[in-house]
């Protein structure tokens, strides 16, 4: 019976108008006029053009992509202009790295927080990046006439590189703008984006830790929530105003358009809509991608991380110089922690799995009587994952357990190839200038750098490793070490450390005053690495390749089928890239199991309750305490007369979108997205319209904390605030 009511519900929502989900989707900006009408039944009150115009300055103008030099086309978060002098907001926990690089123990920025009142105190951060679109092309013509079905997969690829570059590079001519051609739907679709990326990006501002991550773990991923998260940073130019690196002669942007800031009331049912970059949904995912997210990846992630988070959490909380060392690196590893098992428990509640069976049987059905592309597509997707199985669990492990956790084994092969190059190569003429290079890397990774915390976390990560990955591919530099030390790891790692010039800053400096091939070839760090590195290169390239094309050949033909099935009876968004998006909906209260029921907002007294200064999740500042005492809300406060911190939309988010603008139906700010809600963590695979909750910073907290917390009056002054 349960199988037929989700093929009838399935049935219903493909022959359903737009309207019945019209908050799902993460819309380009370029074809929004065609949700024009559903974003007029949700509240909205400006135009398409409003959002997106290549002729007017428009909303579009103050959306940022935070991206890293070197890859800029990769937005890791999204900020909002909120001045006429280039002031950005983003999210705190987006800040967080920044803040950690300029702290000190004696000028600790994330225990204190950070204000600049004046421009000249601005921090520069060398290497972060403001992208903001230019423009945007439907480009799938240009490229689709240089591909055919008759291609392999590696020939198709090299076309799509040859076509993107040559329309790059037209559309940059002449000009101060990046361009990037990146796909959609799997491959069916290609869109331009062209960008402005300016490389002087100034931290400004953020509240302590304590409030711009309170809840910590616990309340990640959760409603109701209290986190002040939020922090501020500057876009500068040239005096020209071109994109150029940080120098004292730069100054502020002025840009083409900023968000006015709203004060005003904010509702259950208010229209809401979000701009951003999200990074990756995986919507189109089929039951056996589903299969190995859930039992592979999200599993062994979980788990693996749980070993070096509960050590890094005790090193933390027993010495402040490692908790500012490490800050920045524990929130990585925390984040999607979480968020691996909170998507598992999600996708097992909402039955998931049922539903993309039920998807996959609307499509064999379909693809019957049509070319016989289709209906190989997912015999094809279905053995290529069968085939790599085994083998995605031990490339999980390899990855999480050994390369991603302990930091050391995977960073000495980075430092050997600068130093074989010195050791091996002839380059007198280059020697001063490769040894100032290695010197600077190494003052950037050892300064947040524990030598006893990473031996702990090296330790730990290669017996969890050992124990419980096919035994058949282990490193054999580790099956050697085990018989040495007779299955003491401890023992094993401590031995490591005692010989290698990798071990801390010193040793590693001492041995670049006189260097020597054979010493760093018998590094045993070095080697042991290598050996991870060359072991995880192998067993990913055993991976056939006639099985990688064959599941991205029957991906792409799966999905082009899903778009024709659904052609004229819903609109299908591409799932997110790191391309700017716009999703749209309402603030909006929900239901998330019998019996309860969550408002749609939160408010300073929450924070009161929730204190506990037993946990450092749980801290309130003591001014925060006493500005609260006083209940000096000023323009701030709602009706009740109380502040209020967060609230609620049922917008399709995903990470990426963190930081980005949560707009009113006018185009004010009214908040900043942070978070999505635990019931919900199925959403970046399937959108769960009943429960599916974006979770915001309100403006008015904001607002409250600039002025009253900080006495920041300098930077209220820019905004333009709407009362």
């Amino acid at each position: 019976m349960k199988r037929i009511i989700l093929s009838l519900t399935l049935a219903l929502l493909v022959l359903a108008p737009a309207t019945m989900r019209a908050d799902e989707g993460m819309w380009l900006l370029s074809l929004i006029g065609k949700n024009y009408a559903d974003m007029q039944k949700a509240g909205f009150k400006l135009t398409p053009e409003d959002i997106y115009s290549i002729n007017q300055n428009c909303i579009k103008d103050a959306i940022v992509g935070l991206g890293n030099e070197g890859s800029p086309f990769w937005h890791f978060c999204t900020g909002e202009i909120i001045s006429d002098k280039g002031l950005i907001s983003t999210n705190h926990h987006c800040g967080y790295g920044k803040l950690q690089e300029h702290s000190t123990v004696e000028h600790d920025y994330l225990r204190d927080g950070f204000w600049a009142y004046t421009m000249a105190q601005e921090l520069p951060n060398p290497g972060l990046t403001a992208s903001i679109l230019v423009r945007m092309e439907d480009v799938t013509a240009r490229v689709m006439e240089n591909l055919s079905d008759d291609m392999s997969e590696s020939d198709r690829a090299k076309a799509v590189r040859n076509v993107s570059d040559r329309i790059c590079k037209e559309a940059t001519a002449g000009t101060d703008y990046d361009a990037a051609v990146k796909p959609m739907f799997n491959g069916n679709q290609y869109f331009l984006f062209v960008h402005i990326i300016y490389k002087d990006v100034r931290l400004v501002g953020a509240p302590p830790s304590s409030m711009g991550k309170f809840g910590g773990d616990t309340d990640n991923w959760a409603w109701p929530r209290h986190t002040c998260d939020f922090s501020m940073f500057r876009i500068y130019t040239a005096p020209d105003g071109k994109p150029a690196a940080y120098a004292k002669e730069n100054i502020p942007l002025k840009p083409k358009h900023h968000l006015p800031v709203s004060a005003r009331p904010l509702n259950d049912g208010d229209f809401a809509m979000v701009l951003g970059f999200p990074g990756t949904t995986d919507h189109f995912l089929t039951s056996y991608g589903l299969d190995e997210t859930m039992n592979i990846s999200n599993d062994l992630r979980y788990k693996l991380r749980t070993v070096k988070i509960n050590i890094l959490r005790e090193a933390m909380d027993a010495d402040q110089a490692v908790k500012i060392k490490y800050a920045a690196k524990y929130a990585s590893c925390s984040n999607y922690w979480k968020y691996s098992n909170e998507q598992n428990v999600a996708l097992k509640k909402l039955n998931t799995m049922a539903l993309k069976k039920d998807i996959e049987q609307e499509y064999y059905d379909w693809a019957l009587d049509k070319d016989p592309k289709y209906r190989q597509a997912l015999n094809l997707i279905e053995k290529s994952y069968a085939d790599r199985r085994s083998l995605q669990a031990v490339i999980t492990y390899l990855d999480e357990g050994l390369l991603e956790g302990p930091e050391l084994l995977y960073q000495s092969t980075l430092f050997a190839r600068k130093l074989r190059a010195l050791l091996t190569e002839n380059v007198a003429d280059a020697r001063e200038a490769i040894l100032t290079e290695i010197q600077q890397e190494i003052n950037d990774f050892y300064k947040d750098y524990d030598e006893a915390v990473e031996q702990r976390v090296m330790a730990a990560m290669i017996e969890y490793t050992y124990q419980n990955m096919d035994i058949q591919y282990i490193p054999s530099s580790l099956k050697v070490a085990d018989r040495k030390f007779h299955g003491n790891f401890e023992a094993m790692v401590s031995s490591m450390f005692a010989r290698s010039i990798f071990a801390n800053k010193e040793s590693f400096e001492k041995f670049l005053k006189n260097p020597s091939l054979k010493q760093l070839e018998n590094d045993e760090i070095l080697k042991t690495g290598t050996d991870v590195l060359n072991t995880y290169r192998e067993v990913y390239n055993s991976i056939p390749r006639e099985s990688r094309d064959a599941l991205t050949r029957g991906q792409r033909d799966f999905v082009d089928g899903i778009l024709q099935i659904n052609a004229g009876r819903k609109l299908m968004s591409p799932d997110a890239n790191s391309t700017i998006r716009l999703t749209y909906g309402n603030v909006k209260a929900y239901d998330p199991r019998d019996g309860v029921t969550y408002h749609h907002y939160t408010t300073l007294d929450g924070v009161m309750q929730k204190e506990n200064p037993n946990s450092t999740e749980f801290i309130v500042p003591q001014r925060l305490k006493d500005l609260y005492a006083a209940q000096d809300f000023g323009p701030y406060a709602n009706a009740e007369g109380k502040l209020p911190t967060c609230f609620i939309t049922n917008n399709d988010i995903t990470g990426g979108n963190s930081g980005s603008p949560v707009l009113d139906a006018y185009g004010n700010l009214i908040g900043l997205a942070f978070d999505g809600n635990g019931e919900a963590m199925s959403g970046d695979i399937d959108f769960e319209e009943n429960l599916q909750r974006c979770i915001c910073l309100d403006s008015r907290y904001f607002l409250w904390v600039i002025d009253k917390y900080a006495n920041a009056q300098n930077l209220i002054a820019e905004m333009e605030i709407v009362r």
